[in-house]
C-alpha cells in the first residue's frame, strides 16, 4: 500500500516536470524574438565620465572653430542637419518640438525660445549671460552633457570636426541677416632669431722672452 502511494507521488512529480518543461519550450518558440539583421538608428546617451587617468588614448589636440569654419560647407552642413530634424525644426517661426526651433540660433542668447521648456541646467547657462556664438556651438554640439552638465539634450555628440563645422556653417545660414563668419586664427607670431653672440677676442699672443746672453764657457785652467 505504502509503495503504491509513493509510486503515485512519484509518477505525479515527474508529470509535473514534463508538463513544466514543455510549457517553457513552447514560451521559447512562440515569443523567440530574432536580433534585427540591421540596426535602425539609435540616439546615444553619452554618461559625460571622463576616461580614468592614465588610459586611453591619449587627448586629441583641440582645432578652435573658426579654423574648421573656413573650410566648412553649409550644403554639407544641411545634410547633417537631417539627424537634427528628429527634435528641431528650423524654419523662421518654426514650432519647438523635443528641441526648442532652431531659426536664429548662431548669437542667440541662450534659453531664450518663448514656450519651451529648458533644464535647470540650461537656465543656470544662460544666466551666466551666455549666448550661442560659434565656440559655444562648437563645444555643445562636441558633447552636450560635458559642455553642460545636466542638459536634457538626449544627442551624444559629434566628434567629428568636419561634420561638426559643416553643422554649424548651415545654423548660422538660418536668420534673416547671418552672423559673419569668424575670421581664421592668427597666426603665431614668428620666434625672433637668437641674437648674435660678440665674437670673443683672442687674447693677445705673449711676448717672446728675451734671448738671454749665453754664458760665457770658463777659461781654462793655465797649465802649471
Amino acid at each position: 500500500m505504502n509503495s503504491s502511494r509513493a509510486n503515485k507521488f512519484f509518477m505525479a512529480l515527474l508529470a509535473t516536470i514534463f508538463v513544466v518543461m514543455t510549457t517553457s519550450l513552447l514560451s521559447d518558440s512562440l515569443f523567440h524574438s530574432p536580433a534585427p539583421e540591421k540596426a535602425g538608428f539609435a540616439i546615444e546617451v553619452a554618461d559625460g565620465s571622463a576616461p580614468a587617468a592614465g588610459g586611453g588614448a591619449p587627448a586629441k589636440e583641440e582645432v578652435s572653430i573658426a579654423t574648421l569654419l573656413q573650410t566648412a560647407d553649409a550644403e554639407r552642413g544641411k545634410n547633417v542637419f537631417k539627424r537634427c530634424a528628429a527634435c528641431h525644426t528650423n524654419e523662421k517661426g518654426g514650432a519647438n518640438k523635443v528641441g526648442p526651433n532652431l531659426y536664429g540660433i548662431v548669437d542667440r542668447p541662450a534659453a531664450s525660445v518663448d514656450g519651451f521648456g529648458y533644464s535647470a541646467a540650461m537656465k543656470e547657462f544662460a544666466a551666466g549671460g551666455n549666448k550661442w556664438d560659434f565656440d559655444h556651438l562648437n563645444k555643445f554640439l562636441t558633447s552636450p552633457k560635458g559642455f553642460i552638465k545636466g542638459t536634457s539634450m538626449g544627442f551624444a555628440g559629434d566628434k567629428k570636426d568636419n561634420e561638426r563645422a559643416d553643422l554649424i556653417a548651415f545654423l548660422a545660414t538660418l536668420a534673416d541677416t547671418p552672423v559673419p563668419m569668424p575670421s581664421a586664427d592668427a597666426a603665431p607670431a614668428a620666434e625672433a632669431p637668437a641674437a648674435e653672440e660678440p665674437a670673443k677676442e683672442e687674447p693677445a699672443p705673449a711676448a717672446p722672452a728675451e734671448d738671454k746672453p749665453a754664458e760665457e764657457a770658463p777659461a781654462p785652467a793655465p797649465a802649471n
